[in-house]
């Protein structure tokens, strides 16, 4: 299939995580302009609390107009990252984009939190940024428009942060920051795209249903507000659009869109709930 400027369409994908959430409505919004999409996840079998399975997101990407790819496994696995790249390239007949999503969270608290889930976040936020990327970059090199797009936050340092965010989660997920802009510059002589997109609020996913009250959910957003915005960083021009921590709605702004209550899960008159850590931020719109 054709690619087309503007679009996602004969663009192939390789999305960490994805069975469910920001990672599946990614992919789905990719699907829709027929893409290709590899998705690269453990969840194989239903889990008893959270709805949606690598099988179930690939019959989405289908029925959306794209192709789909399942591979179940470990993105901690360096094989299987080798072999799940090399299976999407035979596949598509290349490799236009990585998705960093796949995240382990914990908020525990320093003096609590054991090593095993001290190792669990490092290895699967930093270490499996890193591991994606760099495994895929041989295949990016030859993509007239190639991006890696991880799902990652605006680094913040004043020490009033850390109340509510734990040294271990912050560094997991600063680590996938950092490594993507490390590889903006390191790869902007190759016409590789690499930034960093997180939400200004919080996002009503399965998994954060699981965890947070009607009342805080009621003022998040859908995951779709994501999708919409990883979707015009991805159709961007990768040597103008990289290094960069994006925020949601501020580059579905900048795009045009004047309507961001169609993202609101469900109360469209109360306040938004603001992430953690784009708190410091300009109030969400």
């Amino acid at each position: 299939m054709a690619t087309e400027p503007g679009t996602l369409r004969g663009r192939t994908l390789i999305i960490s995580g994805g069975s469910r959430g920001i990672g599946e409505a990614i992919a789905v919004r990719a699907a829709r302009d027929g893409a290709n999409v590899a998705l690269v996840a453990k969840t194989s079998d239903p889990h008893p609390k959270l709805p949606g399975t690598i099988h179930t997101a690939a019959t989405a990407i289908e029925e959306a107009g794209g192709h789909a790819l399942p591979i179940v496994g470990d993105i901690r696995d360096d094989d299987l990252v080798a072999r799940a790249v090399a299976q999407t390239v035979e596949q598509f007949g290349g490799l236009d984009i990585v998705v960093n999503n796949a995240s382990a969270l914990d908020l525990t608290p320093s003096a609590e939190l054991g090593m095993k889930r001290f190792d669990l976040m490092q290895s699967i936020n930093g270490r499996g940024t890193f591991s994606l990327s760099t495994t895929a970059i041989p295949h990016l090199r030859v993509s007239d428009n190639a991006h890696i797009l991880s799902l990652a936050p605006p680094i913040r340092l004043e020490p009033e942060f850390f109340d509510r965010t734990p040294a271990a989660y912050t560094l997991s997920k600063f680590a996938m920051t950092i490594v993507t802009l490390g590889l903006a510059r390191e790869l902007r002589g190759d016409g590789i795209a690499a930034n960093n997109l997180w939400p200004r609020t919080t996002i009503s996913t399965a998994a954060v249903r699981n965890i947070l009250g009607a009342d805080l959910i009621a003022r998040s957003r859908t995951a779709e507000i994501m999708a919409d915005a990883a979707y015009v960083i991805l159709t961007s021009p990768a040597a103008e659009t990289t290094g960069n921590c994006f925020i949601d709605d501020e580059v579905l702004t900048a795009a045009g869109v004047d309507d961001l209550g169609a993202y609101r899960d469900t109360d469209r008159d109360s306040d938004l709930e603001l992430d953690f850590w784009t708190e410091h931020l300009e109030d969400a719109r």
